[in-house]
């Protein structure tokens, strides 16, 4: 079996189960108690933080330990909102794209129909970019928060992150980045974003932890409320061993970052060159050149997208047809549909998705596999068009 759906999930790295195994086994303590016990768990939960900061370019108190990215863009969407809505005690409004994960636009939509919240979502182009101009033209004086992905789960494109830090700092918009395909392909320092999401099982860190790195001048409302952990801004016990795991794939994925994103993104070139050859119908989705470095994804006129994938996992393939938190939806992409995708294609999409240490040990040989798995994408294809 062959595994390319790493965007949904990536499995634990063994140096990540080495540094948590510890806080699972002997050093269990809260680091909420206070007693030497507690202690230690307080003193290697502040380290984590620190570990973290290091890497996304913020201060250690600016990072708030989360349950994977779906809690952290809550808390960045919903949090930075009510808590502008609060301190300026009149109504706000959000900016954000049509292409966002779920839990960016529910919980814009949320904030709109519990809230008031007026939100903005500015279209995108037919490769999933938004034009930072665009996004400062929706730009008013009430504006609490900008939210985009920085590259987009399904398609795997990159926005231009530099121009939407610009306009959202010369308007005094806080900018806040879903990061949680990003990290480990992209630089989370430096990007200009006063916000970033990040999930621990993107990076080689077990599900259940994430991180919001938010600077501590924003306001922010908390999502939890209860014992007033991570500085009152995420209340329950902290997952020690999570926040642990999350530091070390973090620095482990930094790293490597640069080597993996070019070997990565050479391979994923080939690939999308030699299915684009082989299948008359295929179209690539997203933007040909800014997309993250192992997203490779596709639409098959004439297709099921979901009948492609049951004859590719008859071949020992497992893939995808996009977002893992939509899975079992008979809905089209919404992604899909920003872009001006008919509906009937939409429903022909594929995901395919690589491991950051694809080719690592012999680049070669993955392009040979690659060429394989084009091979079967290709039959797979064929066989759902000629039917039973």
């Amino acid at each position: 079996m062959l595994y390319l759906d790493h965007a949904a999930t990536t499995p634990v790295r063994p140096d990540v189960l080495d540094a948590m195994l510890p806080y699972l086994r002997g050093a269990y303590g809260n680091p909420s108690s206070h007693h030497t016990v507690g202690e230690a768990a307080a003193a290697a939960l502040a380290d984590a933080r620190r570990r973290v900061a290091a890497v996304v370019g913020m201060r250690p108190a600016d990072i708030v330990f989360t349950s994977g990215g779906t809690e952290a863009d809550n808390l960045a969407v919903k949090g930075i909102a009510i808590g502008t809505a609060l301190r300026r005690g009149e109504a706000v409004h959000v900016v954000t794209t049509p292409i966002e994960h779920e839990a960016v636009l529910a919980s814009c939509d949320y904030l709109e129909r519990v809230h008031g919240v007026a939100v903005t979502r500015v279209p995108v182009d037919e490769t999933g970019r938004v034009d930072p101009a665009h996004v400062a033209a929706a730009l008013r004086p009430e504006s609490a928060l900008v939210s985009v992905g920085y590259a987009n789960n399904e398609i795997g494109t990159v926005q231009d992150v530099a121009g939407l830090a610009e306009v959202t700092a010369a308007a005094g918009v806080p900018l806040h980045l879903d990061a949680v395909q990003a990290a480990g392909w992209l630089p989370l320092a430096g990007t200009g974003a006063d916000a970033l999401s990040i999930a621990g099982h993107k990076i080689g860190a077990p599900a259940g932890i994430g991180v919001l790195a938010v600077r501590g001048r924003l306001p922010l409302e908390p999502v939890l409320h209860g014992g007033g952990q991570e500085r009152d801004r995420r209340s329950g016990t902290e997952n020690l061993a999570g926040a642990v795991a999350m530091a070390t794939a973090l620095e482990l994925a930094e790293a490597e970052r640069v080597e993996a994103s070019a070997r990565v993104s050479a391979l994923r070139d080939r690939f999308i060159a030699t299915v684009l050859g082989l299948v008359s119908t295929a179209r690539l989705t997203g933007h040909p050149r800014y997309r993250l470095p192992g997203t490779a994804s596709f639409t098959f006129t004439g297709t099921s997208g979901e009948a492609v994938l049951l004859e590719l996992e008859r071949r020992g393939i497992v893939s995808s047809s996009g977002s893992a938190c939509a899975a079992g939806s008979d809905e089209p992409s919404h992604v899909l549909l920003a872009l001006g995708i008919d509906p009937e294609v939409a429903q022909t999409a594929v995901r395919i998705t690589f491991a950051h240490d694809l080719g690592r040990t012999d680049p070669v040989q993955a392009a040979a596999e690659l060429d394989l798995v084009a091979d079967a994408v290709a039959s797979s294809v064929a066989a759902v068009r000629s039917g039973p």
